[in-house]
């Protein structure tokens, strides 16, 4: 597993507010989160007017997907809004976590967790039956 996060740094030439500032942003994470399966939120630079700072993680499999997967968002991000978003830095870190599933040796979700595999369960005595009740006598047998 590969957990990706990108961090942009924006700078906005055109609002004068902070509520047209909030306005870009908000419209640039919606579309972002709808276009490509990230998450994204806004994570510093809140009370400036021209100035946001955006975190977006994204997970995969494969490194190779998750650092193409951030590449588009970086270049939709500087794409959109016409000139109104610009980015001005570009921080990519992409992290490998790796526990063993699906990395050569397969395990069961069982042995992930410590339990048994499936080589003690099948060695293993199955639980013999439990008898069945008999009917003492004078009562009627069930079918």
């Amino acid at each position: 597993m590969f957990v990706g996060v990108l961090r942009l740094t924006l700078h906005l030439p055109e609002p004068g507010s902070l509520k047209s500032k909030r306005h870009l942003v908000r419209s640039a994470i919606d579309r972002v989160r709808a276009r490509f399966n990230v998450s994204v939120a806004e994570v510093a630079e809140n009370d400036l007017w021209q100035r946001s700072v955006l975190g977006v993680a994204a997970v995969g499999n494969d490194q190779a997907f998750v650092n193409e997967a951030l590449d588009k968002v970086a270049d939709f991000v500087a794409s959109m809004h016409g000139g109104q978003i610009l980015v001005t830095a570009r921080e990519l870190e992409i992290v490998p976590y790796g526990d063993g599933m699906g990395e050569g040796q397969m395990r069961t979700l069982a042995e992930a967790e410590g339990g048994p595999g499936w080589e003690e369960v099948s060695r293993a005595q199955p639980p013999r039956p439990r008898p069945r009740p008999r009917p003492g006598p004078g009562e009627p047998e069930e079918d």
